[in-house]
């Protein structure tokens, strides 16, 4: 930790931000860089790394440390940068594309895992920076440069998919809601293992409009299911409320009107080991258009991370064996021995 005063012009990297104007990057950017100054982390023991992608420029944005790397394999230069300095804070930028389609294996390896990572997945349901062909996270029926006549596949939920891997912290957030991000962001920064964070960002180039529902002013209530701990799901100026039914042959979330009685509705507890409760809050609105959409920590429950354990193995290893010697590890096995002026003469 510091005592170091930092600002939030600390974090400004010199140099233009080259995304297209009104881009929802822009506002990612603002709130990182100013929710870091309040984490109490010296500005020199923060890394950002990044794929490829419209998200994967953050880097240069920032005035920190970080790598631009290769399509889909920040997760592994992530990996590799903790491993080698756990201390360093280490934040990993994506994109639906980068994160789910080309780098969807390394980035469920990293969150099983449990990599203390900090992941902002951008998404914006589309491939922005080569010109909008349809991402993972595209909805069915979406008209691309790739899908003329509709896309066929079932979307990615990006939370779904984290919960799925056993990422031990899971969040979604907003880039047009800058308060509840950096609140959010706040969250992930205090969590201890992947802390991997989906965040709605519009490309008002390429998919305009793909988030709307949860902004305009007639629906945004009705849309949007804001999570906190211990309270009951409540939504649309707490009118509706979400409760478990278990009437039927299977238990089934279902909406119903909200009369005064909270007891009835479900209450949000993020930190329970099961994920089963957290997959189905982390499914509305996005499997099922009838509920509205959590936003929030949706999972946060404390599990030993990689590079811990790693560590005590290494440290168990050196109470048994000693420091050992570099040279003693590459003459262990079996070596040979080539005689230069012998084969020279042959």
């Amino acid at each position: 930790m510091t005592t170091q005063e930092l600002t939030k012009k600390d974090f400004i990297a010199e140099g233009d931000v080259k995304w297209c104007p009104g881009c929802g990057d822009y506002s990612i950017l603002s709130s990182v860089q100013t929710v870091l100054p309040s984490l109490g982390i010296k500005k020199e023991d923060y890394v950002f790394i990044s794929g490829i992608g419209c998200s994967s420029r953050f880097p240069y944005y920032m005035a920190t440390y970080g790598f631009h790397t290769i399509h889909g394999r920040a997760p592994t230069v992530a990996s590799g940068v903790k491993i080698a300095n756990p201390d360093l804070s280490v934040w990993m930028v994506t994109g639906d594309g980068d994160g789910l389609s080309i780098g969807g294996n390394h980035t469920m390896h990293m969150m099983r895992r449990n990599m203390d990572l900090k992941v902002m997945l951008f998404n914006n349901r589309i491939y922005g920076l080569t010109k909008g062909q349809y991402s993972p996270t595209s909805e069915k029926g979406k008209v691309t440069k790739t899908s003329l006549m509709g896309s066929i596949d079932s979307p990615v939920n990006p939370v779904s998919f984290a919960i799925a891997c056993g990422a031990t912290f899971v969040a979604r957030t907003s880039a047009a809601n800058p308060k509840h991000m950096q609140e959010t962001l706040k969250a992930a920064a205090a969590h201890k293992g992947t802390a991997f964070i989906e965040i709605f960002q519009n490309c008002n180039i390429f998919n305009d409009g793909a988030f709307a529902k949860y902004l305009n002013k007639d629906s945004k209530d009705a849309e949007n299911l804001f999570l906190e701990a211990g309270k009951p799901l409540l939504f649309d100026n707490d009118t509706k409320g979400i409760v478990l039914d278990t009437s039927g042959a299977e238990p089934e979330l279902k909406v119903v009107e909200n009369t005064g009685d909270t007891s009835k509705f479900i209450r949000h507890n993020p930190n329970v080991d099961s994920t089963t409760m957290p997959y189905l809050i982390g499914q509305l609105g996005i499997e099922d258009a009838n509920f509205p959409t959590a936003m929030g920590v949706i999972r946060q429950v404390a599990r030993p991370t990689y590079d811990e354990i790693l560590y005590e193995q290494e440290n168990e290893a050196i109470k048994q064996k000693g420091e050992g010697q570099l040279k003693d590890l590459i003459y262990s096995g079996d070596v040979w021995t080539v005689d230069s002026a012998k084969t020279a003469k042959s």
